[in-house]
């Protein structure tokens, strides 16, 4: 930041009033002092240098006279090279320096303003007020060599810095500012180096709206107590360094939105209490550093980063925002630095969204931005959880959305089945899971089967043959048939048709059955292991009815699985 000190001619640096020395005459003991002691560069103690409480004679100064020789004096009673230089003096009336040029610092230390000083439009080198008491200073359009210094100051009232431009520090460290209404400290559009209000009292708020910061705005343990606004507004704000906030307390809304802030924005231990409305609205800023939030911060009301983009976030679980307070959506961010990095923690932080709220349904891209942190961290098993929630979440609020109460029902059949089978097609690997899981059931229902004799041939010629038909009848029994004229029964006692049929030397040649082939062979109807080919449950005997029942429906689902896992692993059955 640079300003324009070329003024041509030296008539033009202390241009000139016409105001005379002996125009103040006689002089006030305070002036006398302060005139003989003019040009030695040192503070000019008056009394013990202390701030004033009462008007005391021998500390009263008239500001008229202090503008006289600010802006330069007269031959033989000109202002040392430092500047004018007083502490502990009694100001009467107002100091008007409005639209002046000055070219040496102004240093009014402890001292006690009876009015508000005007530096409007003026073009100053610096200006000292540390620990002086003043109703307010007017200083818009204000352009500074340096900066302004305000530390331990008392002003009931409000300092305007409405469009200054300050080549060095705002520094108010320690300062208390109290409005009496609008904003404590009112600097929109202010272009500054530094803005230090490190454990300063600002009563009605600070205003830094369209500000350009070229370091630090730094409220380190600053309270604002009572704002009628916005308690801290820096909308559309340019800081090149971090918006430091730790330990501060603050009444109402600290309001970023818009901003641009290439360091951090650290609310470390800050307490930002705006209940009913947002404690940090930050939608649409940039902070390209780290966002801090931790060390017993706590926000009463909306942290609201719709939009907000950042570098990495720091926080703690017990810093949140409550429940309903927390706004994320379309907020980017690059990853978690010493806070939780795992899905459990990180759901019940997006948990603390209420899009119903306001006025929408549901936001899908907070989970889809963890997800994608989760993954550039390592924690694929963690994104793939996140992404199942967002899809049950988000089919929940699709089937909200739906009129009809029929179609409805069948989304809610259809979300189910593909929720617990693909994982919404975020973990389609579960499908075979569940593939196996009916294998193996099926295998237990056609080994049952088997063992009660419940299974046979699928083979028309061979039910119709002896070597079958006769194992149906008990040994010793008599019974003819047509085809092969044997009528000798060929199980004995205990045996089942099965087993009785596996001992004939016909069937050697026949296939044996196996429950986990069977099994396999139904439930998957890309392969052919030749088991459906040559056995089949019998509903005639105990458990037969069991295994073709099931028969028939391991065959359905087996399909379903199947198309339910070429759907899953080509992302057809996602959301989106």
């Amino acid at each position: 930041m640079t300003l324009d000190w070329s003024l041509g001619a030296e008539a033009a640096v202390w241009a000139a009033s016409t105001v005379r020395l002996d125009d103040f005459r006689p002089l006030f003991p305070a002036e006398e002092e302060i005139i003989a002691r003019l040009q030695s560069g040192n503070f000019d103690r008056l009394g013990d240098g202390g701030l004033p409480k009462e008007a005391d004679p021998a500390r009263v100064v008239r500001a008229p006279f202090l503008r006289f020789l600010i802006l330069g004096g007269e031959a033989g009673c000109r202002p040392h090279e430092k500047g004018v230089l007083v502490r502990g003096a009694w100001i009467s009336e107002v100091l008007d320096l409005e639209a002046c040029r000055v070219f040496r610092d102004i240093g009014l230390i402890d001292c006690h303003f009876e009015a508000v000083p005007r530096l409007r439009a003026a073009i100053i080198s610096r200006l000292f007020l540390d620990g002086s008491r003043l109703p307010g200073l007017q200083a818009e359009r204000l352009e500074a060599r340096g900066g302004i210094y305000l530390r331990g100051a008392e002003v009931d009232g409000e300092i305007n810095l409405d469009q200054a431009r300050l080549g060095g520090n705002l520094e108010c460290d320690g300062a208390v500012i109290r409005a009496r209404s609008g904003y404590g400290l009112l600097a929109r559009s202010l272009e500054v180096r530094n803005v230090l209000l490190r454990g300063a009292n600002l009563r009605g708020g600070l205003n830094l709206s369209g500000a350009a910061v070229a370091a630090d705005l730094d409220l380190t343990g600053a309270a604002i107590p009572l704002a009628e606004r916005a308690a801290l507004d820096a909308s559309t704000l340019v800081c090149q360094g971090s918006v430091l906030l730790p330990s501060a307390r603050i009444a109402g809304e600290v309001q970023l939105t818009g901003s641009d802030i290439a360091g951090d924005l650290d609310c470390s231990g800050a307490v930002v209490e705006n209940p009913g409305g947002a404690a940090i609205q930050a939608s649409r800023t940039i902070v390209k550093g780290a966002f801090f939030l931790r060390r017993s911060a706590r926000l009463e009301g909306a942290l609201a980063l719709t939009g907000a983009s950042i570098g990495t976030i720091h926080d703690e679980a017990a810093c949140w925002p409550k429940p309903g307070e927390l706004l994320l959506n379309r907020c980017r961010y690059g990853a978690f630095i010493d806070g939780p990095v795992d899905a459990e923690s990180r759901l019940d932080w997006l948990a603390r969204q209420t899009p119903a709220r306001w006025g929408e349904d549901f936001w899908p891209q907070p989970y889809e931005q963890l997800a994608g942190v989760f993954r550039e961290m390592g924690h694929g098993e963690d994104a793939s959880s996140v992404l199942v929630i967002k899809e049950r979440l988000q089919r929940r609020a699709r089937r909200a959305r739906t009129e009809s109460p029929v179609w409805r029902a069948l989304l809610f059949v259809a979300d189910g089945i593909l929720g617990i089978t693909l994982g919404y097609g975020r973990r389609p690997l579960f499908a075979l899971v569940w593939l196996v899981f009916f294998w193996l059931a099926g295998v237990g229902v056609f080994a049952y089967a088997e063992g009660q004799g419940a299974v046979m041939p699928n083979s028309a010629v061979v039910l119709r043959a002896p070597e079958w038909t006769l194992c149906g009848i008990a040994h010793g029994e008599q019974r003819p048939l047509v085809a092969s004229g044997q009528s000798q029964g060929l199980a004995m006692p205990g045996q089942t048709q099965l087993d009785c049929f596996r001992q004939r030397w016909e069937a050697s040649s026949y296939p044996a059955f196996s429950p986990w082939m069977y099994s396999l062979d139904t439930l998957l109807p890309v392969l052919d292991m030749g088991q459906r080919s040559f056995w089949r449950p019998n509903p005639a005997k105990p458990g037969g009815r069991v295994a073709i029942s099931y028969f028939y429906f391991q065959s359905i689902v087996g399909w379903a699985l199947s198309l339910l896992a070429v759907a899953g692993f080509s992302g057809l059955v996602k959301s989106s």
